[in-house]
């Protein structure tokens, strides 16, 4: 059952201790990874060999997958799921290819000109989880953009499939590989991948930036690393969270089913309600002991449930500003009264608007990116884009119109700096006959 807090009574301490999660108070999740950090940065593949034993219960033979083992294990994937995997591929293609745009270039003053050109990051590393349950999604959600930005070497990890005598990654995992056209997967999994592709070894090439969600260890695994070393990653994305603002018009059906879809994910995932009324709430409960019951995964579900809450606002207002104190990954409006509260909105990592539009859909084919900020990071973090992949540099080019307009303003700001050098750069371009003989355009 969802433990229920009215909004109004609780003090900024009660929220403060309510929207936080994922914590290591005790240092025990920062102390083990930075011991496999160690241990990978070391031995290499070694260490890799080492930790999938033990950690996976898996002795493997060999780190990767090569193509040709790769097609051998996608032919095997059923017709339908292909063709929904094709679905969503082509969505999220879609969406993402919109997102690549050329800039214009700005003449901030007469011959003075200002622009940005778009570069990939050439090697970018992709985890893509394992564990209790394997996602293709993600690879989809990770690997379109990164080859619509350019990217020139995709590494690929993701942890080895437990279920005696199946192929190392399943065939769902293996299709969306032929269809990004990847060489190689690497079977490594947990924060051992991240200090993998961070530092790199014997078969796995050190990356410029990190990708994935992931549990509490691979996320802390990315904070180490983008702290420690000169690999950057694309945010701190852990267990995944949602919370379902409902109201009178809202259907206890849906809010339940999707406050279960995030339940499933883990046992250290969140779901959270916030209703403007308790028959609201009473009846989301009742929903979800009834949808919880059948579940397949109902044992992890009913531990993110037993970690999760509902929250009695008096209005949409006020459940907006809680939405906002508690930054949610994914954030569901499940109201039609949603286009009056959306402008309200500044912390979220993707948002779900109306009754009938779930979470389920843009995790999948809708076509936007489910890789979010988890664990209030949505305050300062974006979801995956193309973006995330490139880098934008920017240029500059100075006509001798150019220098004459801005030389003065140069050298006056140089000397107030205190920086003779920087004023004398400026200095002997006006003092040049190229600057000097030059006349104006018009």
């Amino acid at each position: 059952m969802l433990k229920t807090h009215k909004y109004k009574d609780l003090s900024e301490a009660q929220i403060q201790s309510l929207i936080s999660r994922n914590t290591d108070e005790t240092n025990t999740i920062e102390d083990r990874v930075l011991s496999i950090i160690s241990e990978v940065k070391l031995k290499g593949d070694k260490a890799l060999f080492s930790f999938a034993e033990k950690f996976d219960g898996i002795k493997l033979n060999q780190i990767y997958l090569n193509k040709e083992e790769i097609t051998a294990i996608a032919q095997t994937i059923g017709q339908t799921q292909k063709e929904a995997i094709n679905v969503a591929y082509q969505n999220i293609k879609k969406f993402h290819e919109s997102q690549l745009t050329t800039e214009a270039k700005v003449e901030t003053m007469p011959g003075v000109n200002c622009w940005r050109e778009i570069r990939a990051i050439e090697k970018v590393g992709l985890y893509i989880p394992g564990g209790t349950a394997v996602l293709p999604s993600t690879f989809l959600m990770l690997g379109i953009p990164a080859k619509i930005a350019g990217c020139k070497e995709l590494v690929v990890c993701s942890p080895p499939q437990k279920t005696e005598g199946q192929p190392l990654i399943n065939c769902y995992v293996a299709y969306v590989a032929q269809l990004l056209d990847i060489d190689k997967i690497y079977i490594v999994g947990g924060a051992q991948a991240v200090a993998a592709m961070a530092y790199g070894t014997e078969s796995i090439p050190k990356v410029d930036k990190i990708f994935g969600p992931g549990n509490q260890y691979v996320t802390k695994a990315k904070t180490i690393i983008q702290s420690s070393t000169q690999t950057a990653i694309d945010m701190p994305a852990g267990p995944s969270e949602v919370l379902v603002i409902a109201d009178e018009t809202s259907n206890p059906i849906f809010v339940a089913a999707d406050l279960l879809a995030q339940s499933e994910h883990g046992a250290d995932s969140q779901a959270v309600l916030v209703a403007t009324s308790q028959e609201i709430i009473e009846n989301t409960i009742i929903e979800l002991d009834q949808q919880l019951a059948v579940l397949p995964r109902k044992e992890i579900a009913a531990k993110a449930i037993a970690n999760s809450y509902a929250i009695l606002v008096s209005d949409l207002n006020e459940a907006m500003q809680f939405s906002n104190e508690y930054a949610p990954e994914h954030l569901i409006l499940a109201t039609d009264k949603w286009q009056s509260i959306t402008s309200q909105i500044s912390n979220a990592g993707s948002v779900f608007l109306g009754n009938l539009t779930p979470e389920s859909a843009g995790d999948y084919a809708s076509g936007t990116n489910h890789t979010l900020p988890t664990s209030a990071y949505a305050r300062s973090y974006s979801g995956v884009s193309v973006d995330s992949f490139v880098k934008k540099i920017t240029f500059q080019h100075l006509s001798p119109q150019g220098v004459k307009n801005i030389g003065n303003t140069v050298e006056v700001l140089a000397e107030l700096e205190g920086l003779q050098a920087h004023k004398n750069a400026i200095s002997v371009r006006l003092q040049s006959p190229l600057i000097k003989d030059s006349s104006p355009k018009f």
